[in-house]
């Protein structure tokens, strides 16, 4: 009898191993949301995922993204604003991959309907200077190496029919919704000293505002929005990435996550983001046409 229950124990251990397995959308279902991805149509929902499911669904689509982006330029911290956690049901944030051909000019103009389930906010890049950015373990560690902050509005497309319905294993499995985004005049780090713990405070307080063509603020948030101090998104980055065992690499640009709501693009508006408080930082501006 012992052996009879352990038989049956294992099986139902293997059962639910496929189980789990069978949860990462296979190449067929991948492929059909890459499909609706660049025909920018709504792609149906999935079921809900384990995290390690949603990161095996995530690499298979970005094999299929990075074919026709181009080579990796960084990677993108999402669900970082407590806000936008509570959106998709989670307390934790996300992560997915930039590539080349999503990062566009300040001044660029696009149509509203970039994407399947287009949506812009503000948001800021930072870029990499040396690989020991993989084991900073606080903002004060993560500036020294970095070399430039970059203001940007992000140009997400949440690609699925019902994005209410993603949770925060789902985000991930659409890579974060990696479409587009708009980078503006880097800012270079200061080198050492009192400058650089200037900027640690300013990037904590700086108030970011969202305008219209008219010069409406039309969204709104703050530097410690993001995990407290926007520095600490590149810190839970380091931490999720070496789990599967990757890293961030010099000259790599980092997106921090939203400081802003997500916003729906409408034709004809031209938003602003400005952070003010935040020495150096000039406007970063998208058309929608």
């Amino acid at each position: 009898m012992p052996f009879i229950k352990t038989l049956t124990a294992a099986a139902v251990g293997f059962t639910l191993a496929l189980g789990a397995q069978a949860a990462c959308l296979t190449q067929a279902q991948v492929q059909e949301m890459a499909d609706h991805y660049f025909a920018k149509t709504p792609a149906p929902n999935f079921a809900r995922q384990s995290d390690k499911d949603a990161a095996c669904t995530r690499d298979r689509f970005n094999k299929l993204l990075a074919a026709h982006y181009g080579k990796v330029v960084g990677y993108k911290a999402g669900l970082t604003n407590p806000a936008t956690q509570k959106k998709f049901n989670t307390n934790q944030p996300a992560w997915g991959v930039l590539y080349e051909g999503m990062i566009q000019p300040s001044g660029y103009t696009t149509a509203p309907n970039f994407g399947a389930r287009p949506l812009f906010e503000a948001d800021m890049l930072v870029r990499v200077k040396d690989a020991g950015v993989n084991q900073a373990k606080t903002p004060e560690e993560v500036i020294a190496h970095i070399d430039q902050v970059i203001p940007f509005i992000e140009l997400p497309d949440l690609i699925v029919q019902a994005p209410p319905k993603l949770d925060g294993a789902g985000v991930n499995a659409i890579n974060v919704g990696a479409r587009l985004g708009v980078a503006g005049t880097p800012i270079p780090v200061p080198a050492a000293g009192m400058d650089r713990y200037v900027m640690l405070a300013q990037l904590a307080n700086m108030h970011i505002k969202v305008s219209n063509q008219q010069g409406e603020q039309i969204g709104a948030g703050k530097g410690s929005d993001i995990l407290e101090h926007p520095l600490n998104a590149v810190v839970w980055l380091a931490q999720a990435l070496r789990k599967e065992h990757r890293q961030m690499k010099p000259g790599d640009l980092i997106s921090l996550g939203s400081f802003s709501a997500l916003m729906p693009p409408k034709p004809g508006l031209t938003a602003t983001v400005t952070y003010e408080g935040l020495s150096g930082a000039q406007p970063v501006v998208v058309n929608f046409k």
